[in-house]
């Protein structure tokens, strides 16, 4: 079974009214659940880099009726990259991107910046390989390289959560 959207939001714990930013939202299925999670009085920013994606997302959104998402066109490797104020999110979501990124830390550093103080950010992401299925070996960022990357900027970790048989979870909250 591949990681299930609804049950990690879930776990997240998202309260309604929440404003969340999905970074590397793709085809939105995290950006729709934590939508619901939030409710009318909470703001989802789905930020993705390819245009398609973000027209493609949107249009579901506005099928789905979810006017609570704003999509935002950005590139999370730079700083100020999510067109997001300083401090100006509850919570961010980052799922199966980081064997995308190649700038990490300035991405993590980016997190920090656009989380308000006890923020919280779920990192959800392929274990391993799994004979190509998940991101090519070389690619696979790990639990156990993950945690110390989102530390090193200033996020402590604070539990994991069971993310399905391929992935691992992770909550870090902002000091």
């Amino acid at each position: 079974m591949f990681s299930d959207p609804e049950h990690n939001i879930e776990q997240f714990n998202l309260q309604p009214g929440l404003m969340v930013a999905d970074i590397g939202a793709g085809s939105g299925f995290y950006t729709f659940a934590a939508a619901k999670a939030v409710g009318p009085e909470g703001r989802i920013y789905a930020i993705e880099i390819q245009q398609d994606l973000l027209n493609k997302l949107m249009n579901q959104a506005r099928t789905q009726k979810l006017s609570n998402i704003e999509g935002i066109w950005g590139d999370v490797e730079k700083l100020g990259g999510t067109k997001l104020a300083e401090e100006s999110v509850n919570a961010v979501i980052v799922a199966n991107i980081l064997f995308q990124v190649e700038d990490k830390q300035t991405f993590a550093t980016e997190i920090f910046r656009i989380l308000k103080p006890g923020g919280e950010l779920l990192v959800i992401d392929w274990s391993e390989s799994f004979q190509g299925m998940g991101p090519s070996v070389d690619h696979v960022i790990t639990k156990d390289m993950a945690e110390p990357l989102f530390q090193s900027a200033k996020l402590e970790k604070v539990r994991e959560i069971n993310a399905g048989a391929q992935h691992y979870g992770i909550i870090f909250r902002k000091k």
